[in-house]
């Protein structure tokens, strides 16, 4: 019989940016302590008000059993690796990058105990490669969570090639726990949900460059037609267009020609049009 790996009491979180901060409230919502982890003092501070502000939305939405100042007297934000100490699970969301994660990965493997599991957030890089830099490979998984974390119903269960049974048996539990569904997948280029939403957006911006539609009848099509709840190119937009580049580059270096990103993405990226988050990508957010 495999034992349960019960559901972390205290978690890190290596990153308070939109991802990182949604990640955070989640497990501030399901009761677990949460350190989140910053580059300085100032973003650490940034990363409190943003997650505050999350959190008190949801309370305001009528979120049971949700006590904002209890909630947020569990999270601390720090700028030192130390707050990861006591740690059940770390969750590293920063920048999609393999030096960026593998680093973020070993830094936080050194600064927690034996046992502690260690988890990405990575929506395409390899796990097997990232648990390449660890010393505890059985410990590692990868949480694929979905933006705007606070309100996506669904977390990817990635499991590693090291991954031990009992912690792929337990995560999607942890996910459930959460109030989310968890798909489980094993490790491969762009995971299940990347592979095919960046192979839609990818078509959608071709059709744009050849002038087969605008970006809102494209999307329309698909909301419409085939009731995605956002068309590719909107989701583009939310998600960010450099982050789209990066992931498309990496399954066209694993994958081939087919996730090739289109002229039109590397061009609005060269010229600062990153989507929702510099208000303008397909759309315009001003």
């Amino acid at each position: 019989m495999i034992e349960e790996i019960g559901f972390p009491g205290r978690v890190g979180v290596i990153g308070g940016g939109r991802m990182g901060g949604g990640i955070a409230h989640a497990f501030l919502l399901a009761g677990s302590e949460v350190a989140v982890i910053e580059r300085d003092e100032a973003a650490a501070a940034a990363a409190r008000d943003r997650i505050a502000g999350s959190v008190r939305r949801s309370v305001e939405r009528g979120a049971e059993g949700v006590d904002e100042a209890e909630a947020l007297g569990r999270l601390e934000t720090a700028a030192g690796y130390e707050a990861l100490a006591s740690a059940q699970l770390v969750v590293e969301a920063v920048f999609e990058d393999f030096r960026v994660k593998a680093d973020a990965l070993r830094r936080a493997e050194a600064s927690t105990a034996a046992g502690t599991v260690l988890a990405s957030n990575t929506s395409s890089i390899s796990l097997g490669e990232l648990s390449a830099a660890l010393s505890r490979p059985a410990d590692f998984l990868g949480l694929h969570f979905f933006n705007p974390v606070p309100v996506s119903a669904l977390v990817e269960v990635v499991i590693a090639p090291g991954t031990s049974r009992a912690l792929a048996e337990s995560a999607p539990e942890w996910v459930r726990r959460l109030g989310k569904t968890p798909v489980v997948v094993r490790d491969a280029p762009g995971f299940a949900s990347s592979r095919l939403g960046v192979a839609l957006a990818l078509e959608a911006m071709r059709m744009v460059e050849e002038g087969v539609a605008s970006p809102e009848d494209i999307d329309a099509a698909m909301e419409l037609g085939y009731r995605h709840p956002s068309g590719p190119l909107r989701t583009t937009d939310i998600v960010g267009l450099d982050v789209r580049l990066g992931i498309a580059e990496y399954l066209a270096a694993q994958l081939g020609d087919r996730f090739e990103p289109p002229r039109i993405l590397r061009e609005k990226v060269a010229r600062g049009e990153l989507g929702k988050k510099s208000g303008r990508g397909f759309y315009d957010w001003a």
